[in-house]
């Protein structure tokens, strides 16, 4: 069902119309924008639908390992809202995680894989501060300024929020594939593989502190499941001989929020004038005084 709404600010002198698809009630609460934001990102429903198909066949191994371990990490982040940027990759993140209202932020408008909000993903359609969790799977790989969709992940957090970045490893099998197949052209293998290290010098940039980082996934990307099954002892070796050559790395930060510390009031007494005009004595000239007072008793 597609419903069409008005935000209107400034007692009516700023308006912005946006496009919400099956979102519910609670939504309006905090779907908010900047009057001069686009929806409907670049040439990028094309890749979506490329990637939700290799992520059914060739990359299906890597998407059941990406899910296990949000599995285990989103259940222990809480709060009111969470959002999933992009359904290329699987609308089932949400399954684990114990967040009430959950919506899904995507540039796909197809019947068949409709999302709560179409959007751009460097220009959310959102109010800031107003997430608690933010899960990013393999957006920034697509996006044409990766950094601008970090910022804006930074501005629609809240204070202490959470931001779950999951990206392809170039280094690892993936990354060695990518370069064998890139004449080919397609997703994923067109896409640019940042290392782990440059998301996470990102997003320190941007406030973020680095809780968690694990590469998972160590079995090449092959269509045939039959030979990718008898593969699978692979992962277990790979997790404790090679952890850092995974094919995918799962990245949790926290937005931090410097704490304002008061200053506390000076417990000398300032020099006033009393009455009459003359300056009232110091701390020093006081004790003298006293001292004085002392010697002559």
């Amino acid at each position: 069902m597609l419903a069409t709404w008005l935000v209107e600010l400034n007692y009516g002198t700023r308006v912005r119309r946006c496009t919400e698809v099956a979102a519910g009630a609670e939504t309006n609460n905090f779907v908010m924008g900047s009057a001069s934001r686009k929806f409907l990102s670049f040439d990028s429903t094309q890749v979506a639908a490329r990637l939700r198909t290799w992520f059914g066949v060739a990359g299906k191994d890597i998407r059941d390992a990406e899910l296990e371990l949000a599995g285990m990490i989103l259940p222990n982040l809480f709060g009111y809202h969470i959002v999933q940027l992009g359904n290329h990759v699987s609308e089932e993140f949400f399954a684990t995680t114990r967040i009430s209202h959950a919506l899904l932020i995507a540039n796909d408008t197809s019947q068949e894989h409709h999302p709560g909000i179409v959007g751009r993903y460097d220009a959310l359609p959102l109010a800031g501060d107003s997430i608690d969790v933010l899960v990013v799977p393999h957006i920034l790989e697509f996006a044409v300024e990766p950094h601008a969709v970090l910022r804006e992940a930074e501005r629609v957090l809240i204070g202490e929020g959470h931001i779950v970045i999951v990206g392809f490893n170039p280094w690892s099998l993936c990354g060695l594939w990518r370069k064998l197949a890139r004449w080919r052209g397609g997703p994923p293998w067109s896409g640019h593989f940042l290392p782990a290290s440059r998301i996470k010098d990102w997003l320190r940039l941007v406030g973020f502190e680095i809780e968690f980082l694990k590469k998972v996934s160590f079995r090449p990307p092959l269509r045939r499941g039959t030979i990718s099954a008898k593969l699978g002892f692979v992962e277990q070796l790979g997790s404790h001989c090679w952890p850092f050559f995974g094919n995918v790395y799962v990245i949790v930060a926290r937005k931090h929020i410097a704490a304002i510390t008061p200053l506390k009031s000076s417990w000398q007494t300032r020099r006033q004038m009393i009455a009459g005009g003359v300056a009232e004595p110091t701390a020093r000239a006081r004790a003298n005084l006293q001292n004085r007072q002392n010697r002559v008793q």
